[in-house]
């Protein structure tokens, strides 16, 4: 069952909109009746999901966005606002994997990317994002973290840390918004059935499906519910939160070792 909202009049930007959680996000944000901004490195993917939100009555348009960059950043953040006139909600959803592999076997090349696209996107996001949204008189922001920011996982170590710095980030960023009407929370996925593990092998899937509890993988459509309360006035009070929406992930401890399996 999705709960529906009344974002009229709203605009959100998503970023990493073009795939898996964003595209869900920003499709909900538009039934939801908010002006979508479609943002991503991909222009072909982000186009198409504004072509479906268009083909389904909604108000969207697609700019591209280089999360990693902070040139990019403040030059889409700023192309959003010039069009829509404001900026009310944010989702910073764009992130890759990294590498897989025990400590010692993670090259710094690939730690180093997964800090630009996971990490420091959402400090510079948020940079762009926060003086448009005090100019609206508040906002409210969602950045993508994981179950793995909560938690310990065997092979995930850049990945994982990263995303504990995230939860951080989050929470001190929404100590000092808090009081200027901007409420910042994170939202905590566990395995979710998007492209970002679709090319997991099966058993190691059903190895990570050993520690979700629930017994299933995640959707899309389920993140999409937990960002839009996280935006509406149902979730005026949540602070800061680092929200778990996992099938049970981090009470059940991850099962992510899986060098066995020989991945």
């Amino acid at each position: 069952m999705n709960v529906t909202y009344d974002f009229t009049d709203k605009v959100a930007l998503v970023t990493g909109a073009g795939s898996g959680m964003g595209r869900v996000s920003a499709q909900a944000f538009a039934r939801s009746r908010a002006t979508v901004a479609v943002t991503d490195i991909d222009v072909a993917a982000g186009e198409s999901v504004v072509n479906e939100i268009r083909d389904a009555g909604g108000a969207a348009k697609f700019f591209e966005l280089n999360v990693a960059d902070p040139d990019s950043v403040d030059a889409g953040v700023a192309a959003v606002v010039a069009e829509f006139g404001g900026l009310d909600f944010a989702h910073n959803n764009a992130g890759i994997e990294g590498q897989h592999g025990k400590f010692l076997e993670q090259t710094r090349e690939s730690f180093d990317k997964v800090i630009g696209v996971d990490f420091k996107s959402i400090f510079y996001c948020m940079q762009a994002q926060i003086p448009a949204m005090l100019e609206r008189g508040g906002g409210s922001i969602v950045n993508t973290a994981s179950a793995a920011g909560l938690i310990g996982g065997y092979g995930f170590a850049p990945y994982g840390g990263v995303k504990h710095g995230v939860v951080g980030l989050t929470k001190h960023t929404a100590q000092e918004m808090a009081e200027l009407g901007i409420r910042i929370n994170a939202i905590c996925p566990g395995p979710i059935n998007t492209p970002f593990i679709a090319d997991f092998p099966k058993p190691v899937l059903d190895r990570l499906l050993t520690g979700t509890p629930i017994g299933r993988l995640g959707e899309p459509e389920e993140i999409a519910q937990a960002v839009l309360w996280l935006c509406s006035d149902g979730a005026s009070y949540v602070i800061g939160t680092s929200l778990s929406v996992d099938g049970g992930t981090v009470i059940g401890g991850m099962a992510t070792r899986s060098d066995d399996l020989g991945w």
